[in-house]
């Protein structure tokens, strides 16, 4: 099975290194922005695609990335793709649903009583849609929880 993680850099990007023991026995590629933490990806051979910073809120960048968004998709040919946000899930989650692909979100940590907004928008669109706090699964029937991401 072949996975396409995408994820921004910060505490998004920890969360899905936090994963490494279910994603390593498959083969992968990053997508993400390039900042200090995330370039470690390339020093430990992982395959990456750079992808433009996309701020939250961002509605201009979020139009400007889906192109290369689809063309990732199309290049790569994922399974699966998993997300842990932020905004970049929302590029993912469209161009995933439109191609058919299964598409899983991650709710972040700290999202304990509502959803991230990125996380409102990827819930209609989501194959799997995890969260860290078993409340939220009250409010968002279709949210699942497995414990929370260490």
């Amino acid at each position: 099975m072949k996975f396409l993680l995408a994820c921004t850099s910060g505490g998004h990007f920890s969360t899905m290194k936090s994963l490494e023991d279910f994603w390593s026995k498959h083969d992968r590629v990053w997508v993400t922005d390039y900042k200090q933490d995330t370039q470690a990806l390339s020093d430990r051979g992982e395959a990456v695609d750079w992808m433009p910073y996309q701020a939250p809120r961002d509605v201009l960048t979020l139009v400007r990335n889906l192109p290369r968004t689809f063309a990732l998709l199309r290049k790569h040919k994922p399974d699966v793709v998993i997300s842990t946000g932020a905004s970049m899930a929302i590029n993912f989650a469209i161009a995933s649903r439109l191609l058919g692909i299964r598409f899983l979100f991650i709710e972040s940590v700290s999202r304990s009583e509502e959803l991230s907004i990125s996380g409102k928008l990827v819930y209609p669109l989501a194959n799997e849609f995890y969260v860290q706090w078993p409340q939220l699964c009250n409010r968002y029937p279709k949210a699942i929880f497995q414990g929370t991401v260490a």
